[in-house]
């Protein structure tokens, strides 16, 4: 993986066409226009226009014509869910063909390869993995580049995602599926977490709201002091622990429990479940 340091101001300010105005692509393009992309030049479509007025409102374009929206733009990115992506695309083949646009797709499990058969072939696609701390411009994406973006079209769709939070390149599909066990469902495992200490601490003695805001609280904690630390989260692990302390007793009742390969499982599970979700989209 590389990280992406393209600054905006290098880079073009393309017409870009959100298909599917759902809270990901919210999160895109709102990022974008508080980072200075303007508002005029999203297209944002969905089926039901008074959803989007908000989106008006802010001088985004906003209409129920997914043909005439990847018409007026350069770069389009499917924002709709992986069982629509077929019945949105393949009425969209004949116009997407005459204009060439950079596709852009943030759907789980659905191939670049299909997205082309879908759109006709020959075709510029990226897949790319958010996750949904996007919504508040903390997202992890990672992104996987055909072989037909040029670089200049790898700048924009990182600069786009940069807008979210992080956004790091993978060499292909098959580690985007780890991607997708990784960040793009982390969060609910994190979550799940969080919940499990919660109701430990409840029922050890403790008000839910003082659990909750304890719990959250060192959550975020935590994961600052990683980030801002140069050591390993193993290594920093380790810190805690005393010898024969309390978090010690913890850890190792963990270990015991088969902490690591539960982790291991589930995230394998999600990898499988990426992979068959592509077979049965195709």
């Amino acid at each position: 993986m590389s990280d992406l340091t393209s600054p905006a101001a290098q880079l073009s300010q393309p017409n870009i066409a959100f298909i599917g105005a759902g809270n990901m692509s919210r999160a895109i393009f709102g990022g974008m226009i508080n980072s200075g992309y303007p508002a005029d030049k999203i297209y944002a479509t969905g089926r039901n226009l008074d959803k989007l007025q908000d989106l008006a409102a802010h001088g985004i374009n906003i209409g129920n014509d997914n043909a005439a929206a990847v018409a007026a733009c350069q770069v389009v990115v499917l924002g709709v869910k992986p069982q629509m992506m077929q019945q949105v695309t393949q009425p969209l083949l004949e116009i997407t063909q005459q204009h060439k646009p950079l596709i852009i797709s943030v759907a789980a499990g659905v191939t670049s390869s299909s997205i082309e058969q879908w759109l006709g072939g020959d075709l510029a696609v990226i897949r790319c993995m958010p996750n949904t701390p996007a919504l508040i411009k903390l997202g992890a994406s990672a992104l996987c580049a055909n072989t037909r973006v040029s670089n200049e079209q790898k700048d924009i769709a990182a600069q786009i995602m940069k807008n979210t939070g992080i956004a790091l390149w993978v060499e292909s599909e098959q580690q985007l599926d780890v991607v997708t066990a990784l960040s793009g469902s982390g969060p609910a495992y994190f979550f799940m977490l969080m919940e499990s200490m919660i109701d430990a601490a409840v029922s050890q003695g403790l008000p839910a709201d003082v659990a909750e805001q304890l719990a959250l609280q060192t959550a975020q904690g935590a994961a600052s002091i990683a980030q801002q630390s140069e050591l390993t989260p193993a290594q920093l692990k380790q810190q805690v622990m005393s010898p024969k302390g309390t978090t010690e007793q913890a850890i190792k009742s963990f270990e015991n429990a088969g902490f690591s390969e539960i982790i291991k499982t589930g995230m394998q599970a999600n990898v499988d479940r990426s992979i068959q979700l592509a077979k049965e989209l195709a």
